[in-house]
């Protein structure tokens, strides 16, 4: 590494310890029960996380999402860790680059498990094999108007430049940031995630009503997801732990607030 770029990862170090500090005020509203969260769980499942850093702000700012961060579930591929806990997501985070964390983590955190479908077995084992390949990545701070612009949780852009703000990258392909990388081990089975879609007409005009559209999708750079996309992809379905084994409200003990303790709407 030349000198130039050990200043700038120094300079990048210090702006990442600033924009990952946690923000005052969080508190999650409906934290998943994390038995439930581990048992709903599949390898390959994208668990979205709401963070509580102040890049987290930002990053729900920019994208008008709930969801600031994005980690992959493994499963249990990985060996326990020094507190002999399971490392069971691959995530990437600021100031670390691709690490391996286990699930209760974010037992406090609101979340959100997004799951490829009709992802085959082997296809499946290739995407996490492909977050396992990939541990010890550096995040990417070699650019320093990227990670600056995290200090401004709420930068005043309108709304249709906000999105094209987190382009990421230095163009360093041994580097990688938060969901661009589980978009990268999606990509690598050609499962698609939000595509641009073009249509194409396969009749004449007259003829339009009788015969059917066909539609090619064009893969989008990694580097252009955000962490909500694979929350909006079609090709997702939601998986909610409270619910997936059997649910029935009949069963629940719901008490009502004491009258001095109603919220309004």
């Amino acid at each position: 590494m030349d000198a130039k770029n050990s200043l700038l990862d120094r300079i990048a170090q210090f702006i990442a310890g600033r924009v990952t500090a946690q923000s005052s005020g969080y508190e999650p509203y409906t934290p998943s029960d994390p038995e439930s969260l581990l048992r709903a769980l599949e390898p390959g499942d994208v668990l979205l996380i709401e963070g509580n850093q102040k890049v987290s702000a930002a990053i729900k700012y920019l994208t008008q999402s709930t969801w600031s961060h994005a980690a992959l579930f493994v499963g249990d591929v990985l060996p326990l860790d020094a507190d002999g806990k399971q490392p069971s997501l691959v995530e990437v985070n600021l100031g670390e680059g691709c690490v391996a964390r286990p699930l209760d983590k974010y037992e406090t955190y609101n979340t959100r498990i997004c799951r490829p479908v009709g992802l085959t077995k082997k296809d499946r084992n290739a995407v996490v094999q492909f977050m396992v390949d990939s541990l010890g990545t550096a995040y990417d701070t070699h650019n320093i108007v990227d990670l600056a612009r995290y200090l401004l949780p709420t930068p005043p852009v309108p709304v249709r430049w906000r999105r094209k703000m987190l382009s990421f990258g230095s163009g360093d392909p041994t580097r990688a940031i938060c969901s661009t990388l589980i978009a990268q081990a999606y990509q690598s089975v050609r499962y698609p995630i939000l595509p641009d879609i073009t249509k194409l007409k396969d009749c004449l005009d007259d003829d339009c009503e009788t015969y059917p559209v066909d539609e090619i999708m064009h893969i989008r750079h990694h580097s252009l997801f955000a962490p909500r996309d694979f929350d909006l992809s079609p090709y997702f379905k939601i998986v909610k732990p409270t619910i997936e084994f059997g649910f029935d409200y009949l069963k629940l003990e719901l008490r009502d607030r004491p009258q001095g303790d109603q919220h309004p709407g």
